[in-house]
C-alpha cells in the first residue's frame, strides 16, 4: 500500500472565522492553509457514507497534526486542539468538512469555511 503522506492535497481557506470567549459574533481570519492526506481524505468518504446512512447531523474525524501542516495567521497564534467536523451540505446531501479548534491563548474557537469531501479528488 502507497504512503498516505505521498497523496497529499493543500487546502488553503482564504476566510475563516473566531469567536472570542463570551463574544456572540465570530470574526474573520485570513490565509489558514493546511494539508489533507490521503488517509484523512478516506476516512472524510467514510464519514460522507456514514451520515449518509445513520442520517446524524455530523460526526468527528480527528487530525493528524503532522500530516496536517497547519499553517495559521500570527495573529491567532497556536491552537490547542484540532479536529475536522464532518457533516451532509443541506442542499444535496453532498459531504463537506472544516477545521475546527480552540487558540492556546484563550480558548476562542477557531474554524474554517467548509470544504467539499470530493473536491479533494
Amino acid at each position: 500500500m502507497p504512503d498516505s503522506r505521498a497523496r497529499r492535497r493543500e487546502v488553503s481557506r482564504r476566510i475563516g472565522e473566531h469567536m472570542s470567549p463570551g463574544v456572540d459574533t465570530p470574526r474573520p481570519l485570513e490565509n489558514i492553509r493546511f494539508h489533507i492526506s490521503g488517509a484523512c481524505h478516506r476516512e472524510f468518504e467514510a464519514a460522507e457514507s456514514e451520515l449518509s446512512t445513520s442520517r446524524a447531523a455530523e460526526t468527528f474525524v480527528a487530525a493528524d497534526m503532522e500530516a496536517l501542516a497547519l499553517e495559521m495567521p500570527a495573529a491567532v497564534g497556536v491552537l490547542s486542539d484540532c479536529r475536522f467536523r464532518v457533516y451532509l451540505g443541506p442542499l444535496d446531501d453532498r459531504g463537506q468538512f472544516h477545521l475546527v479548534g480552540h487558540r492556546a491563548s484563550d480558548n476562542a474557537l477557531v474554524y474554517t469555511n467548509p470544504v467539499m469531501v470530493d473536491q479533494l479528488g
